[in-house]
């Protein structure tokens, strides 16, 4: 108990030690980014520096498998360098229960990382959007999903006379997202199709509904539509959706926090949005910790041997190129979950079940104790 105790504080100091410096090499790279990005508006170091720190999450979060491979070989090296190792397997310690601590501390760091890290790149993500539209906000120019238009879809709300979903089509958006511009509602019942088709010169989203101003419906089940068609300058349409859903909806998984994505998804799927995308980031971001204990397995099986007769530069490159390999594994699986070739659960949990297993074949090839 009391080795494991050293060997899990081993790994966790060179974790921070390697994790502190590239969070600010990443973060001198992305201050001079900001500085290049926003040349013409004179956004000052300070300013540079604010909109780095929010961007610098996402990246460095991203890497952070890497990381873990790099302070795996960091430890191990040190072990091996300082007969350390030597002296732990002399003792009788097979090599399985030697790396069996820092995987655990990687699981656990990987656990914390997600519960802690994930949201709050999450929101970093959001205040750096928001900065960055606050800048812009002198070209006038709003947001717009499509070529030509912005493209909504919501399930009818309970208690309404249609059973379906709402499809929603305007010009173009709000930055918050919260009003739609010459906007059209398509109205569509389960058995009967499209019943009505709703415009509104501007449809602002309230808490549970939309609010839509100079408004001209049509009823679809009748002969002639135009000739039955109502004006009004005010109406109520009732919605589940908000405008962060509709936000996230449009952008990437990772601006959604973990503890929400759940919750996130089923509303999705109710408003008719495709979850898919979603779905495999959850599994993800829920296996981030054994692949992280997993990069752990992998520098273990390239550089816990003693240093003494071997090629300890190539045992690194090695250790960290079989990383990288399982890195991009990862993204892979990503791409073929996202589009739906294979299960969310298979892309997730798939990459870090075949590097560890991997990994400990080796390691208990070259065990001779």
């Amino acid at each position: 108990m009391i080795l494991a105790r050293y060997v899990a504080r081993r790994f966790l100091r060179s974790f921070v030690t390697i994790t502190g410096v590239f969070l600010l090499i990443l973060l001198l790279i992305d201050m001079i980014e900001m500085i290049r990005r926003f040349s013409d508006r004179d956004i000052g170091l300070g300013g540079a520096l604010g909109l780095a720190a929010l961007n610098v999450a996402s990246s460095f979060y991203s890497i952070l498998p890497l990381l873990t491979v790099l302070a795996g070989i960091a430890l191990f090296l040190n072990l091996a360098r300082t007969s350390e190792m030597v002296a732990i397997r002399a003792s009788g310690r097979s090599a399985l229960k030697v790396v069996t601590a820092p995987a655990v501390t990687a699981v656990l760091v990987g656990a914390l990382t997600v519960a802690v890290l994930n949201p709050l790149v999450a929101v970093t993500g959001a205040r750096f959007d928001e900065a960055v539209a606050e800048i812009d906000r002198n070209s006038r120019q709003t947001v717009s999903v499509g070529d030509s238009a912005v493209w909504l879809r919501q399930a009818v709300a309970e208690g309404t006379d249609e059973a379906g979903q709402i499809v929603i089509r305007a010009r173009r958006a709000s930055p918050d997202a919260t009003t739609l511009y010459d906007a059209t509602f398509l109205v569509f019942d389960e058995a009967r199709g499209p019943v009505r088709r709703i415009e509104a010169r501007e449809a602002r989203l309230a808490p549970g509904r939309w609010e839509l101003s100079d408004v001209r419906a049509y009823p679809l089940s009748e002969t002639n539509p135009e000739a039955a068609a109502t004006s009004a300058d005010r109406m109520e349409l009732a919605s589940d959706l908000t405008a962060q859903r509709i936000r996230e909806g449009f952008g990437r998984p990772e601006a959604v926090p973990v503890w929400n994505l759940p919750g996130f998804i089923a509303g999705l799927e109710r408003a008719g949005f495709s979850a898919a995308r979603h779905k495999v980031w959850l599994h993800m971001e829920l296996a981030r910790p054994f692949l992280m204990a997993a990069m752990v397995l992998i520098a273990a099986a390239f550089t816990m041997q003693h240093v003494r007769g071997r090629n300890t530069g190539g045992a690194v490159l090695l250790a960290f190129g079989a990383g990288i390999g399982l890195f991009f594994l990862r993204n892979l699986a990503q791409v073929l979950g996202d589009n739906g070739q294979v299960p969310p659960w298979l892309s997730g949990w798939t990459p870090p079940l075949v590097g560890g297993l991997l990994a400990l074949t080796l390691i208990l090839t070259r065990e001779d104790g």
